[in-house]
């Protein structure tokens, strides 16, 4: 993996940028800004195939960093191959700054001389690893936070550098509270860097106990499980947007739920079965009815939920 050769030091501090999602933008876009510092390389997933046409991809990191100007972008399939870290330790790297990367990163990128500090989605140690925030949507969570912490070998173990904190209401779907949590994201990279590189901002040991450990989510989470109650059902309509969505299985047919709220129960209701809600249909659970407003019907385009019921004479 070639790369060119880092230019003179001008006294600010070099640092390479690890990301890929689109959580992960508004902070390369304040890190680039930012005077104290330098960005020598961005590093992020390698381009996929994409859409029903399955062009080839760039991450939304990657496309910000070239908008940017920023040089060289750094895609290595795997960040522990001994070529990726030569590569990267080959522009003198004094810090790393990473947000929504995917990959483990290495030790010998641990180790630099400002570390590595690593924005993370949650209040830590509240929810590690990889989907943060459904998973405070899923748990109805009164409030999340975002979290600057030193990146140590561990997954999200490394101690705090700083952490805001957000409120919430129980109204928030994934992608909003996401794009939200990045903005908020990137201020505390901003109002923290200058206290991490003189040495007055501590990092303080995460506490030992309250921790989740959130894995990647699966296409079948998405399934409306009707002996749940239906207040946690709509909870996971919200959390698991876009990906994986939520559905119910009717028969054949798979029934996409774009939106929905909560509702009692009606007399005779069982659960798993669809009901008539007035003019809208609704998901009979063990303990209320899930209303359904915005459905998605097998190989047609998304429309209101009693649209979809005026076409279902098998409803009772």
């Amino acid at each position: 993996m070639a790369v060119r050769p880092p230019p003179a030091d001008d006294g600010r501090v070099r640092t390479v940028f690890l990301g890929s999602g689109a959580f992960a933008v508004p902070a390369l876009r304040r890190l680039a800004a930012n005077p104290l510092v330098r960005i020598v390389a961005v590093v992020s997933a390698p381009p996929r195939r994409a859409g029903r046409s399955q062009a080839w991809t760039t991450t939304p990191v990657a496309a910000a960093a070239a908008g940017l100007d920023l040089h060289p972008v750094l895609t290595p399939p795997r960040l522990r191959h001994p070529e990726a870290i030569a590569a990267i330790l080959a522009l003198r790297p004094d810090l790393a700054v990473l947000a929504d990367y995917g990959q483990i990163v290495p030790p010998p990128l641990l180790d630099l001389r400002h570390g590595a500090l690593n924005l993370h989605p949650s209040a830590l140690p509240r929810f590690r690893g990889a989907a943060p925030v459904p998973a405070a949507i899923l748990a109805g969570d009164g409030e999340t936070a975002v979290t600057l912490m030193r990146m140590d070998p561990g997954l999200d173990t490394g101690p705090i550098v700083a952490q805001e904190r957000v409120p919430l209401d129980g109204s928030e779907r994934a992608p909003e509270l996401e794009r939200r949590l990045a903005d908020l994201g990137a201020d505390l990279l901003e109002r923290s860097l200058a206290g991490w590189l003189d040495g007055s901002l501590p990092a303080v040991p995460q506490a030992a106990d309250g921790v989740v450990l959130t894995r990647p989510l699966r296409r079948e989470d998405g399934r409306l499980d009707a002996s749940r109650a239906a207040a946690a059902l709509e909870r996971a309509v919200r959390a698991y947007e876009p990906w994986p969505g939520t559905f119910i299985d009717l028969g054949d047919e798979r029934l996409v739920v774009g939106d929905a709220s909560v509702a009692p129960s009606g007399s005779g209701d069982a659960p798993g079965a669809i009901v008539r809600h007035g003019r809208e249909p609704a998901l009979a659970t063990a303990d209320g009815r899930l209303v359904l407003h915005r459905v998605t019907p097998q190989g047609r385009k998304p429309m209101r939920g009693e649209d979809w019921l005026r076409g279902r004479r098998d409803v009772p």
